[in-house]
């Protein structure tokens, strides 16, 4: 793999690999793909136009769109190969923020996917002296169009500024969810992210010619370095949105091989395929909930079912099974899931049903795959993020004194550590120590896999673990992933700090419960009149009850409350990668939780 810069691995998979389908999308009912040497064009052309217009290595351009689309390649190498640095921003967040980042990074260009965005781009610009033009990716009346910008002629000075760029100069800078305040800058280098590509290349079930669908956001890292890998490989990519109609249409037509995703999507997921099989009657129905149950003790690298009717029982479960794979296109080979903890369930049920579901660890500030659980036999541990990626290192630094035993603060290092925060020198200081380890801010410890490999386990936020007024610790998210395991709840956040015990707030699935309702002899009106029948609030009382001793007696849920809203990031409660906003939810649901402990 002889590519040092993030430009070069197109080129790298023109040499190798060269697609005539390599990047696209669906316009108009329609996929349209850019084959290998369209995109190196038409980047080239992307370089020259920019130069023309005075833009200058180090100088930073925004890119902001709804979906991810061939575009936003065709521009990300346009700026690289001449020192342009791309400053991607999630298209959700407010006119505020894109102010906010704008003016923080200096961006003299911006480019956009539609009318919505550009309103937001267009409030921001007026507060953004730096901010020269705004350039849409969609056609609209009014508005300048991206191919303005292209322009032919001699690449002498683009090769010249090519040559130039070294593997250790800035490439991106990504700016972070905010959960706690404003984003800030993530400035990662070429290397940052070719070596995590590398990294990650030989762990991916792939070949040449495959297919993925992606649909996470390319403004998150994880997508984006994802994607880098896929154009090393020679992977086919079609792009789509997480818009469950377009998602589950993409997924038949393209009938890929592999993809990325986040928790919530596999939750979803597997909520239709529960409902569905509510929905069966007689036969069907036992036939659905018997291979679902046999799902409950699926391990990695062990036969689903065994014994002398092992092979009978085996045939007969895969006639659920099959109707799994095929609604996901029939051809995956695995799924990656990272941004948040996936829930043991979710990795037990599509990996017992033939979708392989590994769950990978990382940040903005790596790169970002720090640990991930391989696809070969002993690569994978359920409940954990994997082993350790090659070329990074990680410790777990225990000395504050405040974790369980063998627990800690997980610290890496390795090429793939950011070159620190955009303008917050004393923000770069905070999260790295004087021997040049990058504080994750995350909780973990290594566990014992087979042949004494060790998985590296999440146990929580060092930022998240609350305080009981009895001084004991609570960790949070290993608690919401476990009830959030249970259909009937949507998401849920754990309550406590400073009290005397722990409760929870709790949005239920509305579709689920609907079921349940008819189900159980109760109507079903609203979700803001159902949350309050006493057979409902009964059931999620089980609900916890059932739940409740897989925890201490610190940890036990002993009072909730039931929401008739979901949490959502256009309404504040949930970073731009569905990260709890716990903070906002606090303050939002404050008299919720004065109540519980009135």
């Amino acid at each position: 793999m002889n590519f040092t810069r993030l430009f070069e691995i197109i080129q790298y998979q023109n040499t190798n690999y060269p697609q005539e389908n390599a990047i696209g999308d669906k316009r108009s009912g329609e996929w349209t793909f850019y084959s290998t040497q369209e995109i190196i064009d038409l980047a080239n052309n992307v370089s020259i136009g920019l130069l023309k217009m005075g833009l200058k290595k180090g100088d930073k351009v925004a890119v902001i769109s709804t979906t991810n689309r061939p575009e936003w390649n065709i521009l990300d190498v346009g700026m690289q190969q001449i020192g342009v640095v791309n400053v991607p921003v999630y298209p959700t967040i407010s006119a505020g923020e894109y102010e906010y980042i704008f003016n923080d990074a200096g961006v003299k260009l911006a480019f956009v996917s539609d009318a919505g965005v550009l309103q937001k781009a267009k409030a921001a610009k007026e507060k953004t002296p730096s901010l020269q033009a705004i350039y849409t990716l969609d056609e609209i009346a009014g508005a300048d169009n991206w191919q303005k910008i292209l322009s032919g002629g001699s690449l002498k000075e683009v090769e010249a500024l090519r040559e130039s760029i070294q593997p250790d100069d800035l490439a991106t800078l990504i700016y972070t969810s905010g959960t706690t305040g404003h984003p800030k800058g993530v400035m990662l280098s070429h290397n940052n992210l070719v070596s995590n590509v590398k990294a990650v290349m030989p762990l991916l079930p792939l070949v040449a010619g495959d297919k993925a669908v992606s649909f996470l956001p390319l403004c998150h890292v994880f997508e984006r370095m994802v994607s880098y890998a896929y154009i090393a490989m020679g992977v086919n990519i079609a792009y789509t949105s997480t818009d469950s109609v377009k998602l589950s249409a993409a997924l038949n037509e393209v009938q890929p091989h592999f993809f990325t995703t986040v928790p919530r999507l596999l939750e979803k997921v597997y909520e239709k395929i529960y409902n569905k099989g509510l929905g069966l009657s007689g036969i069907t129905k036992r036939l659905f909930f018997w291979a679902l149950s046999l799902t409950d003790s699926y391990e990695y690298d062990k036969p689903l079912v065994s014994g002398l009717f092992g092979g009978l029982k085996m045939k007969a479960a895969d006639l659920v099974f099959k109707q799994w794979r095929a609604a996901l296109g029939g051809n995956v080979k695995g799924i990656v899931t990272g941004a948040a903890a996936c829930p043991r369930k979710m990795a037990k049920v599509f990996s017992a049903a033939g979708i392989p579901i590994r769950e990978g660890y990382g940040l903005s500030e790596t790169s970002p795959v720090l640990t991930v659980n391989t696809f070969k036999k002993g690569g994978a541990l359920l409940g954990t993020v994997g082993l350790v990626i090659d070329g990074v290192t990680l410790k777990i630094d225990s000395s504050d004194g405040s974790y369980r035993e063998g627990e800690g603060e997980i610290l890496a290092k390795g090429p793939n550590i950011m070159q620190g925060y955009y303008n917050k020198p004393e923000k770069t200081a905070e999260v790295m120590t004087a021997d040049g380890w990058f504080k994750t801010g995350d909780v973990g410890k290594f566990v014992e896999g087979a042949n004494g490999q060790q998985f590296l386990k999440i146990t929580d936020r060092k930022k998240e673990l609350l305080k009981t007024s009895g001084g004991k610790y609570v960790a949070p998210a290993p608690i919401e992933n476990k009830f959030k395991e249970s259909f009937l709840i949507e998401q849920m956040m754990v309550v406590g700090e400073k009290q005397k015990f722990v409760s929870a707030l709790i949005v239920p699935a509305e579709e689920a419960l609907k079921d349940w309702c008819k189900s159980n002899g109760v109507n079903f009106t609203n979700l803001g009149e159902v949350i309050q029948e006493d057979k409902v609030l009964a059931e999620y009382d089980r609900i916890m009850k059932s739940f409740n001793p897989n925890f201490s007696k610190i940890e036990q849920i002993k009072k909730f409350a039931l929401l008739p809203n979901s949490w959502d990031v256009s309404t504040g409660e949930l970073t731009p990668t569905m990260k709890l906003k716990r903070r906002v939810i606090l303050e939002k649901y404050q008299d919720v939780i004065d109540e519980i402990y009135d």
